[in-house]
């Protein structure tokens, strides 16, 4: 375990009631205060790496999303991505943050530009890491999940098992995805409460949010780095500079030899990125 991974594991998981549902999240650190959003199939722990290292210049906070890691799973929530951007805003309120940075990834990244959009005073700069955008999303895999009958045939063993084979897709070095990390992002979903969460997770996985605020990303004054690996299979290079055109002066950087995952492929090299935008 590295330094890093013990110091995140040693932020106690704190929660906060928003909406009716307890909402899972890690603080660590002092100053301007700076918010953490993953993705699907991750959780907080996607940024155990980078955590550590921001916490020692900001307020660093990584939450769970609703439904996913150590948030509550209710059956009949909304978990869309315009529903998480609603919770995220009440999270701020209810740990008396007015403005933030948002540094987001993947789905958490179309949670971003709806923040940008629609609560730009909320939002003092925002980073967009392998973002959802535009039609980019779901992904084929995660289509076929969604098949008739797909949820109801498969036991949780079958899943996990899915899962497990699945993980390494989103690197560009298999290696990278060790068994220990593959644990860290699939134990939440490692039970029949789990596995139902993440199809109905699945169901809400709507490229409509994305395509629905295209034609208001060029009002965003919001400084913007978009941080983007260049082997990522899932969100495809080409959104990124097609991201970067959309926003005003945005800023976009390749990760090199990274795929989706990058906080787990090149963590230092996306530390640097995000403390030298920062600074």
């Amino acid at each position: 375990m590295s330094n890093e991974i013990a110091k995140m594991d040693s932020a106690e998981t704190r929660y906060a009631m928003i909406e009716g549902h307890h909402i899972a999240y890690r603080e660590m650190g002092e100053g301007a205060p700076v918010f953490l959003i993953h993705g699907i199939p991750t959780n907080k722990f996607m940024w155990r790496e980078i955590m550590p290292k921001m916490a020692e210049k900001y307020r660093v906070i990584a939450p769970d999303m609703l439904n996913y890691g150590e948030s509550e799973m209710p059956r009949d929530a909304d978990v869309s991505i315009n529903a998480q951007t609603r919770i995220l805003v009440k999270l701020m309120d209810a740990l008396g943050v007015p403005r933030a940075d948002i540094i987001s990834h993947d789905i958490g990244g179309g949670i971003g530009q709806l923040m940008a959009v629609n609560h730009p005073e909320r939002v003092r700069r925002q980073i967009l890491i392998d973002s959802v955008c535009f039609d980019s999303w779901p992904i084929p895999e995660f289509k076929r999940m969604l098949e008739p009958g797909v949820e109801e045939s498969t036991s949780v063993e079958e899943f996990i098992g899915t899962m497990r084979d699945f993980m390494p897709n989103g690197v560009h070095d298999p290696a990278v995805m060790t068994e220990e990390l593959k644990d860290i992002y699939i134990k939440p979903w490692n039970s029949a409460e789990g596995k139902a969460a993440f199809f109905r997770n699945m169901r809400r996985l709507n490229k409509e949010y994305t395509q629905a605020i295209a034609g208001e990303l060029p009002n965003i004054k919001i400084d913007t780095l978009i941080l983007w690996g260049d082997k990522d299979s899932f969100q495809k290079p080409e959104y990124g500079p097609m991201l970067a055109d959309a926003i005003p002066n945005a800023e976009l950087v390749w990760i090199k030899d990274a795929g989706h995952w990058v906080t787990d492929e090149q963590p230092g090299e996306t530390t640097r990125l995000i403390l030298d935008f920062l600074a």
